[in-house]
């Protein structure tokens, strides 16, 4: 397979990578089946080009997640047990399960913390100890 050079990557995914930016939630998730980007509300892109896509999100400053390093049972209890990341939509009141939706920094801190690689998006802070 001949890689894309950047103008063919940006043919191709542009548009999506663009929405996905504007759009609150909006990143690429990488697993062992392929990509999926998620750029709107109930719209997402799939695929299997996944160097090329990751590239081009991660040069666009939109948020990755990485799991293809994970084990799989790691995997499947995140995707199952955790939470869905709120793309174009709000987040579900914590605390979040399989069945809610959460702002995507959280559910990308759970990944990191299991060993993804995460890209353009920050940790979110620490709770602040209580004083009682």
């Amino acid at each position: 397979m001949v890689p894309l050079i950047a103008s063919e990557a940006e043919e191709r995914y542009g548009h999506y990578i663009r929405e996905a930016l504007t759009t609150e939630g909006g990143h690429l998730a990488i697993g062992r089946g392929g990509f999926t980007l998620y750029f709107a509300r109930g719209g997402y892109l799939s695929g299997h080009d996944c160097e090329t896509i990751k590239t081009a999100c991660i040069a666009a400053g939109l948020p990755v997640i990485d799991s293809c390093a994970l084990p799989f049972e790691v995997v499947c209890d995140l995707a199952v047990r955790g939470p869905m990341v709120a793309v174009g939509e709000p987040a579900s009141p914590p605390p979040w399960d399989a069945f809610s939706y959460a702002p995507l920094a959280d559910v990308a801190d759970a990944y990191r913390a299991a060993g993804a690689e995460v890209w353009n998006l920050a940790p979110c802070p620490a709770p602040a100890a209580r004083t009682e």
